[in-house]
């Protein structure tokens, strides 16, 4: 069987160089979300929910629930079968800044082998940080995007059904500790992509603007800024809003599981002669019945029979003239005539020979 492997080539072609905010370009240091965490019980499901043998834990958080609310069930624990019941886990981000009394969307997952979470109602449950400590609660029905309906001769399910949201499901009952304050001495800008020319460029950018040795670059990704006056909001906030050119490293990226590739508008080679070509080998198994002569004591027995063919596609040996723009160079690569899929190999075979003047990353 053929199969045929179809590649899609990204190509990310700048005109010209443009200006961009640090905004858009950097993180302030102490200016951050949290991720946090909980495990809750949804209830009002039918007949989807965890079942006794596989989710043991669900019995044991419904039944320690109503324990709390003063009814024992522990006799009859054996009998419980939680099917309108599923174990999950909560997630959700704690951005800065947040306050107590805000709301946060929550991710609802199944943790157990509920079916679909569809129709559920979460149970309050402690959000809680990285340090242990709990930062909201959350409770709520839940917004499921899919379904799974099952029979006895077949089940169809849609989308993903065992994971769902509840848009402000949470309510912040403590806020973060702060990462900045208004009188700090200095601010820390921090490139999202370091980079040496960008940071040197933010370095010069700030001091021409805010003043001489204001900014002092530390690394490839850090600047510091001096705060003289004080106020490190309005700071941040003339900060943000300049702009400066970024240099981008040239890079190939190949996905050979998915046949992508993309390239940079910085990705050149130097003059390369290459030459590319496909071998197919074929290999058919057969029987041939082998008869014996009349009136001999033999026996009619099957033989097995192979027919090995290889067959090689031509290929013609194509010089490359050195490239200087994204562009020709897509199309020189195009003119070896090989397939999408063999684009990859081309790539790969260029940069062993030292001609590709850009990173080959392989995912």
């Amino acid at each position: 069987m053929k199969i045929i492997t179809t590649i899609i080539v990204i190509l990310c072609l700048t005109i010209s160089a443009h200006a961009e905010r640090i905004k858009d370009l950097a993180d302030i240091q102490g200016v951050r979300s949290n991720a946090l965490i909980g495990y809750g019980i949804v209830v009002g499901l039918n007949g989807t929910g965890d079942s006794s043998n596989s989710s043991p834990f669900t019995i044991s958080s419904i039944t320690a629930m109503l324990e709390r609310f003063g009814v024992n069930v522990r006799p009859d624990i054996k009998k419980m079968k939680p099917k309108n019941i599923a174990a999950v886990i909560v997630t959700a981000e704690l951005p800065p800044f947040a306050r107590p009394g805000q709301k946060l969307d929550v991710t609802i997952s199944s943790l157990g082998d509920s079916k679909s979470l569809r129709g559920g109602t979460l149970l309050i449950t402690p959000l809680l940080g990285g340090n242990g400590q709990a930062y909201a609660v959350a409770q709520g029905g839940l917004s499921v995007g899919g379904f799974a309906i099952s029979g006895a001769a077949g089940n169809t399910v849609k989308n993903h059904p065992t994971v769902g949201k509840i848009p402000n499901g949470a309510r912040i009952e403590k806020a973060a500790p702060r990462g900045l304050s208004m009188g700090q001495e200095k601010v820390t800008v921090m490139l999202r992509n370091p980079d040496f020319t960008t940071v040197q460029r933010m370095q010069n950018i700030i001091n021409k603007r805010m003043g001489k040795g204001i900014a002092k670059a530390i690394d490839a990704g850090t600047v510091e800024v001096w705060n003289p006056s004080g106020n490190a909001i309005a700071l941040i906030a003339q900060l943000e809003q300049l702009e400066l050119l970024t240099d981008r490293p040239a890079i190939v990226v190949v996905d050979e599981r998915t046949g992508t590739i993309v390239m940079g508008q910085g990705v050149t080679i130097e003059t390369v002669a290459v030459s590319h070509g496909n071998i197919s080998v074929s290999v058919v198994e057969g029987a041939d019945v082998s008869q014996p002569f009349a009136f001999s004591e033999g026996t009619t027995t099957s033989t097995p029979t192979t027919d090995v063919s290889v067959q090689e596609d031509e290929a013609q040996l194509v010089v490359l003239p050195r490239q200087v723009t994204l562009a020709s160079l897509v199309s020189a690569l195009n003119s070896v005539g090989a397939t999408p899929s063999d684009l990859i190999a081309v790539l790969q075979a260029i940069k062993a020979a030292g001609a590709l003047h850009a990173e080959l990353k392989v995912m």
